[in-house]
């Protein structure tokens, strides 16, 4: 490159950068994330056949009635979570917008052999299975605010069908449950009440499973399952213990109930409920399983039948091992070896070696047993009791073993993929940081190869940037400094602000008496420290430590009634502070008073929203008069911040300013208008209790642009590299971690009267981002207060300085800051997310925070763009408008 690079080559490499960023990084993704191993087509009837003989499907299968093919399957089977498949780490997005479900699955058996099935409750279950249900009434699952009538539409169809004959599979999912916890946490007053209900559901159902029983109208099987459990503050998502733990219970296996008891703590996994549900039922098991049979499920049958099953779950493993496992571990196994017991040389052994080998060999001991176990049972001969428990037990081992390696096993990682992700990401991160030396070298007048050598001095400000920058590249390594990342910003920022502090009280000169510059920043820096405690104090985040006191749970215990005062009062900031920035650029034009009068409308209404609307959070969310007044702030709030970015550099014309002064004006006050509207959004948006942090993020913002105003003595791209920090540890202070159970459900539904995945999701992200987003947007200030500051400065006073020198100076570090800092960041923890692929916290621990890094990459995008749109318009008005009027001018 060239020294004197030009804005159009800054622009031009900077995009080429980014995308080459993007591409890596969607080459990265979909080359790392795994992709469950599956196998096509549908079980039939070569499930109840071994699985080293001829497994050919029958022909015929596909053209049998469905009665016929339930008694086929009676026939061949011998006795008398619906797939049984782990979903992939990715599924966890993919699961906001649900598909049909095309994988085998157990609905899809009981379809096929004509069962009539019901489904009450959530409408997940009508997308992944169109048309299977003869009856349905669905209700949507993502207005988590309704915790009452989402229920009441499953209750009210239960007596009919209850006292109907004519349905054989009967779906109820109800969803209350699961909205009290997204609202109100696992404490929440309507909780005692919702689970009483649920009691007396399940007691219903269960008289009238023994009614049933009673008059000979044949037994009735209740399972009740719940599908996660729920933190604290009822989100879920992550791998605690609490939100792992599930309920599955059977009811009317046996003949007597009192049999229950001995099945009682057993523990199973949720992928053990299909292959469970399918042996019971007479069809085959999903094809893509890898539970095992629920122990104590069987033990009303008999010893045959009890093996049997398990022999067929044992198959059916083997046969998704067949797929993964070399052919030559198979060699010596004959079609007959199993089936009839002629098995040369081979007898029980133990097994040793490699996972693999371990596995075929507890396969083989359990077979061998079972078949012992039959040739005794047939003869009559002593012991077999003794070989019946010692075929259980290989059975159950194998199942257990195999279940386990199935479950842990995932397709190969493309390493050529994984690394040309890496390659492209490593040569972007190179291109932003030579942009940002190249512009370094323009501004600082530094010769770029002494800005890059150790003769360069940095001052104190500058080694901190780069070693929080180190200390979190290194961090990223330790899965315990994931999970704890806040600490890190907190700490970091909060000595960087007394850094400052000290900085500018050496420079104050006490002997000149007061001076209210001197004044005005330490006034500021105390802001931030103040400000940036009690933003660390607010939330106790991360992962080991959530127990510990903090300044949310202690407002919660003292009663609701401070939290909507701090509502109230941090609501009458924002509007306040919004006026102050307004009346700062001293211009009292119809504009700006617009402008200040859509301020005050905006947070009325907010004030309106929460007076009226949020005691009855735990309502019904789709309350109309809510629903309306909602969508009106949100259409305010664009109107002022676009109109603002669109109309002020039209109207800002001041013939006794210079063009840098004019256009800092309104820039300043496009800036004000962004982060006002920003935080009147979240104040609607956010948890009540975040209502006092959201003001705290304002206030700093705020407190930096009066430092930047005033001559801070601090190089432009440390400050902004400082507002990107603050921004990311406002993130933490808002109640978010590195684990996907913090992000609030509950807000994105807010103002939305139907359910749209791209709306929520839209405002899902933008309240998880709320701080990032804030500081990001605060730029457009920055950018106007430095102008102001300037407007009198060498460049200035150059008429020959051309609007692209201006656009390159003014907002090449805005822009190449964030970039060049995420840059960095993203692709060390790529690196470190290669490392660590093999890791046992991969998908707890590394995978969860990967995502959350490129979501911080795209907010970061989305801001740098929002801030060079504005700035470039901005000038090209401002000047656009000075040419015009100097045109006319000359021409009278």
């Amino acid at each position: 490159m060239t020294t004197a690079m030009t804005c159009t080559r800054l622009t031009i490499f900077t995009v080429a950068g980014i995308f080459l960023q993007i591409i890596g990084l969607s080459i990265f993704v979909f080359g790392f994330f795994p992709v469950k191993p599956t196998l096509s087509g549908i079980s039939g009837s070569e499930s109840y056949r071994d699985p080293l003989c001829d497994s050919s499907s029958n022909s015929n299968e596909s053209e049998l009635h469905s009665d016929k093919l339930r008694l086929h399957y009676q026939e061949l089977s011998g006795i008398a979570m619906v797939s049984g498949a782990i979903g992939g780490f990715l599924d966890v997005a993919f699961n906001f917008n649900t598909q049909a479900f095309l994988e085998d699955n157990l609905l899809g058996q009981f379809f096929r052999i004509g069962w009539k099935m019901v489904m009450l409750g959530d409408e997940t279950w009508l997308k992944l299975f169109p048309g299977l249900f003869m009856r349905h009434d669905g209700v949507s699952s993502f207005f988590v605010k309704d915790t009452v009538q989402v229920d009441r539409n499953v209750s009210r169809h239960l007596p009919d069908e209850l006292n109907s004959d004519d349905w054989n599979f009967l779906i109820l999912h109800y969803l209350g449950l699961d909205h009290v916890g997204h609202t109100g946490g696992r404490n929440s007053p309507l909780m005692a009440g919702k689970l009483k209900e649920m009691d007396d559901i399940v007691r219903t159902m269960h008289l009238i499973a023994v009614m049933d029983r009673n008059h000979d109208q044949g037994q009735t099987l209740l399972v009740v399952v719940s599908d996660h459990g729920m933190t604290d503050n009822g989100n879920h998502g992550g791998s605690s213990y609490e939100e792992t733990d599930s309920l599955m219970l059977f009811i009317g296996l046996g003949s007597n109930f009192s049999d229950y008891g001995a099945t009682i703590n057993n523990v199973a996994f949720q992928v053990d409920l299909a292959p469970t549900l399918a042996l019971l039922f007479g069809v085959p098991i999903p094809k893509n399983n890898v539970g095992v049979v629920v122990p104590g499920t069987l033990s009303s049958l008999g010893d045959y039948e009890q093996l049997r099953a398990l022999e067929l779950n044992s198959w059916q493993l083997l046969r998704l091992m067949q797929a993964q496992i070399p052919s030559s571990l198979f060699e010596g196994f004959s079609c007959n070896c199993f089936v009839d017991g002629i098995c040369e040389g081979l007898d029980i052994s133990e097994c040793s070696g490699d996972k693999e080998k371990q596995l075929i060999c507890l396969f083989r001991n359990a077979a061998l047993l079972h078949h012992i176990w039959k040739s005794k049972k047939l003869t009559k001969s002593s012991g077999a009791v003794e070989d019946f428990s010692g075929a259980l037990d290989a059975y159950n081992a194998f199942l257990k073993t195999a279940s386990e390696w199935l479950a842990s096993k995932t397709t190969e990682k493309p390493v050529f993929l994984l690394g040309l992700g890496l390659s492209a990401m490593l040569l972007s991160c190179i291109v932003c940081a030579t942009l940002f030396l190249s512009l370094f070298k323009e501004v600082y007048h530094e010769p770029k190869d002494r800005v890059c050598s150790l003769s360069y001095r940095l001052n104190l400000e500058e080694v901190f940037i780069f070693a929080l920058l180190l200390i979190l590249v290194i961090s990223m390594g330790s899965s315990s400094m994931v999970e704890e990342e806040h600490y890190i910003w907190h700490f970091m920022l909060s000595t960087f602000h007394l850094l400052i502090l000290f900085k500018t009280a050496k420079l104050f000169d006490f002997s000149k008496g007061r001076n209210i510059v001197g004044d005005y920043k330490a006034v500021s820096i105390f802001l931030l420290l103040i400000s940036g405690r009690l933003l660390r104090g607010w939330h106790q985040g991360g992962v080991n430590w959530t127990y510990l006191p903090d300044i949310s749970k202690w407002l919660e215990q003292v009663g609701s009634g401070y939290v909507k005062w701090i509502q109230l009062i941090s609501n009458f900031l924002v509007i306040g502070l919004g006026l102050f920035t307004l009346s700062r650029t001293g211009s009292k034009r119809k504009s700006v008073c617009v402008l200040a009068l859509g301020f005050l409308t905006c947070g009325f209404l907010v004030l309106l929203h929460t007076g009226r609307y949020q005691d009855e959070m735990f309502g019904v969310s789709t309350d109309f008069g809510a629903t309306v007044l909602v969508k009106v702030i949100y259409l305010l709030l664009f109107i002022s911040a676009i109109g603002a970015a669109l109309v002020l550099p039209w109207s800002m014309l001041n013939k006794d300013k210079s063009v840098l002064a004019e256009a800092g004006d309104c820039l300043y006050l496009i800036g004000s208008a962004y982060i006002i509207c920003w935080c009147l959004l979240h104040l609607l948006l956010q948890q009540p209790i975040n209502s006092g942090p959201i003001l705290l993020l304002l206030i700093q913002i705020l407190a930096i642009s009066c430092l930047s105003s005033n001559d801070f003595q601090v190089n432009e791209w440390v400050e902004i590299a400082a507002l990107y920090y603050m921004g990311m540890a406002g993130h933490f202070s808002l109640g978010n971690s590195n684990t996907l159970a913090t992000i609030d459900v509950a807000g994105a539904f807010i103002g939305i009267s139907s359910h749209s995945t791209i709306l929520s999701g839209i405002l899902m992200f933008m309240i998880t981002y709320a701080s990032p987003m804030l500081f990001l947007l605060s730029l457009v200030m920055y950018v106007g207060a430095k102008l102001r500051n300037q407007s009198h400065s060498t460049i200035s006073t150059h008429r020959e300085t051309s609007l692209g020198q201006i656009l390159k100076l003014k907002l090449g570090f805005p822009c190449l800051v964030p970039l060049c800092i995420n840059s960095i960041l993203l692709t060390a923890y790529t690196v470190v997310l290669l490392l660590m692929r093999n890791h046992l916290f991969v998908w707890s621990v590394f995978s969860p925070k990967y995502l959350y890094v490129c979501a911080t990459t795209l907010c970061t995008y989305i801001g740098v763009c929002i801030v060079a749109v504005t700035v470039t318009y901005a000038f090209f008005v401002t000047t656009f408008r000075r040419s015009n009027r100097t045109t006319r001018h000359d021409n009278s």
